[in-house]
């Protein structure tokens, strides 16, 4: 990035204009937008258990989807590259499929109790032979992000809350993962080699 200038376009200078805010944007700007991770970014993002993702399709139709795990299922790889896995979901792909059309993503990031939040704004390629997979119990492939921004957000008005219980349903090591109740009103639909997954299941409780 070269200044503070370059940080914005030309919506979000109408409003800053409009509201007096422009000199604010461009010094909150300056002294926190950078497109590299620190090591202060990575002990935040790797301590984190969930994140909100955004996405586009090349035509500008956007998607917003939570993203959770257990803490450290988001790696910093190196200053430039971050990574987390696709696990199996309702097989719409809806994150996945706007990525291979449009790489930009919107990553937020919130410690819901002290507020603390970073975001993270880049591009995003998936490689379904990733060599992080195998890392992955469970997963379906990896994302990968290049950041351009990343930059904390003020926490006035995020609400304080405390995890009460990490979802079952996270892929962990050397524990089979349960199917959700919703899958057994489309047990027909599933893919394949979760019917078969299922099936063995089933047929195995009976014995």
């Amino acid at each position: 990035m070269s200044g503070p200038e370059s940080l914005f376009h030309e919506g979000e200078r109408a409003f800053q204009e409009r509201f007096d805010s422009a000199r604010l944007a461009s010094a909150v700007g300056g002294a926190t937008m950078h497109a590299t991770f620190s090591e202060r970014d990575r002990a935040f993002i790797e301590s984190r258990d969930m994140f909100f993702l955004a996405t586009s399709d090349d035509r500008g139709n956007l998607d917003c989807s939570y993203k959770g795990g257990d803490p450290g299922f988001v790696r910093i790889i190196d200053d430039t590259t971050l990574a987390f896995p696709s696990y199996d979901g309702n097989g719409m792909f809806m994150s996945a499929g706007n990525i291979l059309r449009h790489p930009k993503v919107g990553m937020l990031f919130i410690d819901w109790d002290t507020g603390w939040r970073t975001r993270v704004n880049g591009s995003a390629s998936i490689d379904l032979a990733d060599p992080l997979l195998a890392e992955y119990p469970g997963a379906q492939f990896v994302v990968r992000v290049t950041p351009e921004e990343v930059f904390p957000n003020c926490p006035r008005y995020i609400h304080r809350m405390a995890t009460v219980e990490r979802s079952r349903f996270v892929p962990r090591p050397g524990i089979e993962t349960p199917d959700h109740e919703w899958k057994d009103y489309f047990e027909d639909a599933l893919p394949e080699d979760q019917k078969a997954r299922r099936a063995a299941r089933k047929a195995a409780s009976y014995e």
